[in-house]
């Protein structure tokens, strides 16, 4: 199964009061590691949409476990959890690179729709290619 690894070190202003990450960067942090996730299907999510597919979030998650602070470099492994022709869902694992502690984990799940209509299409028949370019990364 693929897996990304996105890289990122933790700047000032996404820390608060406590010094610790703010909470809502983490999403911030899994929609980097996403764009990056994408481009294991060799095309970036830019691509995607110049053709005619979007992919709204339909929901997220994250469980927090320790606080990152400034700094720090972190790592999101993000991989897929599941994948059907009008949704795709991905996990993601916040890491701290010097100890390897797990610092948070989510999900997010996102539908396939046409960028014109904004309605939910079925990727395999839509986009074959695209479609088969996903099934890979199973």
């Amino acid at each position: 199964m693929y897996k990304s690894t996105t890289e990122l070190k933790v700047r000032y202003a996404e820390t608060d009061q406590m010094g610790v990450v703010h909470h809502s960067n983490y999403y911030v942090y899994f929609e980097a590691a996403r764009e990056d996730f994408i481009a294991g299907i060799g095309m970036r999510y830019a691509d995607m949409e110049s053709i005619g597919i979007m992919m709204p979030l339909v929901e997220t998650q994250c469980k927090y476990i320790e606080g990152a602070r400034y700094g720090d470099e972190i790592q999101i492994e993000t991989k897929l959890e599941e994948l059907s022709p009008v949704k795709v869902q991905l996990h993601y694992e916040a890491v701290r690179k010097n100890d390897g502690k797990v610092l948070a984990k989510g999900h997010t799940v996102q539908t396939f729709v046409d960028s014109e209509r904004f309605k939910i299409i079925n990727l395999k028949k839509a986009f074959p290619d695209i479609w088969e370019r996903f099934e890979s990364l199973k």
